[in-house]
């Protein structure tokens, strides 16, 4: 039955991506990386009310997923095939991307607590390493541990038994508000930022948010959650730290 109706699936997804102003939004968020709603309003130069209705028709056609935090509401494009399908799309229109900058200054993405976890360039970067060497599985925004990310993170001292038994989330996706993509939030995440800072390999500033790699951290980093993007701001540079 779904090939059937294909054609007309095909139409009511390709119409909800031709308005100019849904074209927009989507190519925003391209880089993986999510957009608040008035970002993306003021992105396709349209007011609060009429992005709404746009979201909706996106959401409906499954083109894009939404996050709540805090006050805000991000979204983000559902998944993979959607930003493939969009990327051959562009190449037909002959267009070309700009690269995502972040407004925020530098010096305040590096890393940085959020709550009681790390945030930042340094806690993405962690995160996506987790999840390249199967420690962390997604099970929609929340991970399950895997026996061999178990047994990684006790080298580093994670008492994962201990945050299995607080009342809260295992292990999350949070979503960092400078980065636009996920660091690793709940009581794992919480457990990490511990470990890390007891063996030396970051240090809380004392008057703020603060993190910095240590000389340590700089040297172990690499070896254990693998080498940085020569490409990523910061790398695994020894002093890299952001004020929150």
């Amino acid at each position: 039955m779904e090939s059937e109706f294909a054609d007309i699936n095909l139409s009511a997804v390709a119409g909800a991506i031709a308005d100019p102003a849904r074209a927009r939004m989507l190519c925003q968020l391209l880089d993986g990386r999510a957009r608040t709603a008035t970002e993306l309003a003021v992105a396709a130069d349209i007011g609060a009310s009429t992005a709404s209705s746009h979201f909706q028709r996106l959401r409906e056609q499954g083109l894009v997923d939404m996050a709540v935090q805090g006050k805000h509401r991000y979204f983000r494009l559902a998944n993979s095939e959607v930003a493939h399908a969009l990327e051959a799309l562009l190449v037909v229109a002959g267009a070309e991307r700009a690269p995502f900058k972040p407004n925020t200054p530098s010096a305040l993405r590096e890393a940085r607590t959020c709550y009681d976890h790390m945030a930042g360039t340094l806690a993405v970067r962690i995160h996506d390493a987790m999840l390249a060497r199967q420690w962390l599985v997604a099970d929609g925004r929340d991970y399950v541990l895997t026996p061999l990310g178990e047994a990684s993170l006790a080298q580093v001292g994670v008492d994962v038994a201990q945050a299995r038994q607080r009342r809260r989330r295992f292990a999350c996706s949070c979503l960092d508000w400078s980065e636009r993509r996920s660091h690793l939030g709940g009581a794992l995440g919480a457990a990490l930022l511990d470990a890390l800072e007891q063996r030396g390999w970051i240090s809380k500033d004392l008057d703020s948010r603060a993190l910095s790699v240590t000389r340590k951290g700089t040297q172990q980093f690499p070896a254990f959650f693998g080498k940085a993007d020569a490409s990523a701001a910061g790398g695994w540079q020894e002093g890299k730290h952001a004020a929150a």
